[in-house]
Formats: C-alpha cells, structure tokens, sequence
C-alpha cells in the first residue's frame, strides 16, 4: 500500500516538489500532497524559449497560460512556487530526439522521454541537490515500499486511467524519490474534476492535452517536414513496383493505414500498411494487414524499475501507452532485451518502447530495435543490366 499521502508520523515529513503543468491532475496531486501534511512546493516547468510556439488554449501544457493556471493553482493550496526554465535540456533531450528518431526510420515516443530525461533525471536531480526529498506529478501510477524500504512501480488502481507505460523508464534510485498521489485511488476523472472544484481550484474544467506539447498546431507530419525539409520519394509494395510517392519517409510509422495516398490500389482491393520505412533511399514499402504480424523482438537501452530479469521469464507486455497487455516470454542477452510474443501481434515499429509487467508490478522499459514478422517478405533487388 502506498503511505505517502496519510497523514505523516513523526519525523516522516517530507520536503516535496510537486511539478505542476497547469492541468487539473497535477493541482490535485499537489493538493493531496499537502492536505497529507508534506512541505510541498509548486514548480512549472517552462519548456520553450517561446513559449507561444507550443500549443496554444487550455490544453494543460508547455504555454504561458499553463503557468499561470499553475501559479493560481498553489495560491489556492497554499504553497510557494517557482517557475524552472528547462528549455535547453527539454530541446536537447525530447524534441532533438524525437526529430532525430523519425530521421532514422523510427517512431519515439517523446512523454517517455520527457520523463526519464526532464521529470525525473533534470527535475528530480534539481530537486534533491536543493534538499527535497522527493517529485510529486499527477501521473497514474502507485508506488509501493516494501519491508525492506526498497519500492516498486505498479499500475494505478484504476486500470482505465494507468500511466505506468511511461513510467516504465524510472530506475530504483528515481523510484525512491517519486510520489504519485492520483494513483492509489479508485476515482473517476470527473471525480478528481470535482474533487478540484470543491478546493476551489480554477483548473476542474480545464481539457485535457493529448497531443504533444511541442508541436503546436498538431500537425506532427507539417512539424517534421518544417524541421527535416521535404524530401520527395518513392511507396512500393512488396514486389517493389512503385504504387506512389511521399514527400519525406519520415512522415510514416510501422502499421499505418490512413494518409498514404496511393495511386494504384492492391490486387485483392484491401487495405495496405506501412510495412518497412527505409531511411537511407527515402522509400515507404506497403502491403497486407497480415505482413504487420510480429512474433519477436530486439530491445536496446534497457531501464529497470529494480532487480533486471534473471534467464527466461514469463511476462506481459505493452508496447504503446494505451495498449493492451500481451504474454511473452523476456530475457536479457548481452544487455539487450528479448522478447517472444504468445501469439503474433501487429502495430510494432521500432522506437517504440516496450514495457513489461509482472502482474501489475512495471519491471522495465526498453527502446524496440529490431522486429522478426511471422512472414518474411523481402523487396526483391533491382535487376542488373549487362
């Protein structure tokens, strides 16, 4: 049972940095947090250099309203608060990143990132050398202590709203440091809505944010074009006779079905997938559902919320943030991570990251390298002329 957010005993009251994006999860976290007797302290971490690029509306991230929203949010609390810029790091660490993964073929996933390499490795490193003890979000998830005062990740109690995938990232030491008060409550989001309407904070009504952050019209497709520049190529089918043309591979994910625009449908009149992106000749190859199965895979960067797998082990799986859980078989070789699914699955592309689950306690999260497709079908090589 997380024990954070009872009222402290003696000599258990924490100094706690509650970040705080301007949404209603976050003002409620730091509402508990300090209704449960900690020393809490309100931070919004400013992300942009201009702030008006990023999103724009009540959409609870990234923008100048949002830090204002916040600000008003720990008046109503009661607590002091500070403004952070981190917008060096978060260009660095999460929008680079996530420009730089699409470059080479591969579909990241920047929330994740942004929490291992913003929330808690910037944030959470700031945070203690200034003597908190420890970072407070609104995110979905439970922290356990065990007997042996060492913690573990679990899923929220209510599986609809569970962010433990990307969380999936934080090791034992970020654990030690993290609170996450939403996540041990079996509440509905109309309820916190309501809970943060009785406490009088002006953010009970405010939206949700969905999108990413940094792109601030929601055109991912426009954001990467504008910072990869257009580059005009070919979509092929397996046979690789060309079947239409794109203006930047980087446009595309592994699984995608909609926006192909192809010029000559498929013999059988079914839809076709994005099947392989190869970055290197800017081609797209597309074909049937059926080429999306997945029956394995290769994992780089492994992060473990504890003790790493010992030897081949039953697991589940997630492979997106609102995937389902899928039975594999995980083991570690030479610091890779391997997976064997059950049964095929399909929508796996490399720079995903895979989580895994033992029952409902997060193991790790790995960053999807490699795939092996139960049928293997490979573009033929362009005839030679002699």
């Amino acid at each position: 049972m997380n024990d954070d957010f009872l009222p402290p005993p003696q000599g258990k009251r924490l100094r706690v940095l509650a970040a705080m994006s301007g949404g209603v999860d976050s003002a409620v976290a730091a509402a508990r947090a300090a209704e449960a007797g900690h020393d809490v302290t309100g931070v919004h971490l400013a992300l942009s250099a201009n702030p008006q690029s990023f999103r724009t509306g009540a959409r609870g991230c990234c923008t100048v309203e949002d830090s204002r929203d916040a600000r008003r949010a720990a008046d109503v609390i009661g607590i002091p608060f500070y403004v952070w810029d981190l917008a060096e790091r978060f260009r660095e660490d999460v929008v680079a990143d996530f420009v730089a993964e699409y470059a080479a073929g591969r579909t990241p996933n920047p929330c994740l990132r942004c929490n291992e390499k913003i929330k808690f490795a910037a944030l959470l490193d700031k945070a203690l050398a200034l003597g908190f003890d420890a970072v407070c979000t609104g995110h979905y998830a439970t922290v356990v202590t065990l007997e042996d005062g060492s913690r573990e990740l679990h899923r929220a109690s209510d599986a609809a709203k569970d962010q433990s995938y990307v969380l999936g990232v934080l090791d034992e030491r970020q654990l030690a440091h993290a609170m996450f008060p939403l996540g041990d409550t079996l509440t509905t989001k109309e309820e916190i809505r309501a809970e943060a309407a009785r406490r009088g904070l002006a953010v009970a009504k405010k939206p949700d944010s969905h999108d990413i952050c940094f792109i601030a019209d929601g055109d991912t497709q426009g954001f990467l074009a504008r910072s990869l520049g257009s580059a005009e190529g070919v979509i092929v089918d397996e046979s690789g006779a060309q079947v239409g043309t794109h203006e930047g591979a980087f446009g595309f994910t592994i699984g995608q079905r909609k926006g192909l625009r192809l010029g000559i449908p498929a013999d059988d009149g079914k839809p076709r997938y994005v099947l392989d992106i190869s970055p290197v000749d800017n081609t797209v190859t597309v074909g049937p559902a059926e080429a999306l199965d997945v029956t394995a895979l290769t994992a780089t960067r492994p992060r473990w919320c504890g003790t790493p797998p010992a030897g081949p082990a039953a697991y589940t799986a997630q492979l997106r943030a609102h995937g389902e859980d899928v039975p594999v078989t995980a083991e570690v070789l030479d610091g890779e991570l391997h997976v064997s699914f059950t049964a095929p699955v399909r929508g796996v592309a490399p720079g995903q990251a895979v989580v895994l689950y033992d029952g409902t306690r997060v193991v790790g999260s790995a960053t999807i390298a490699t795939t092996d497709r139960a049928t293997v079908r490979s573009r033929p090589e362009p005839a030679v002329t002699v």
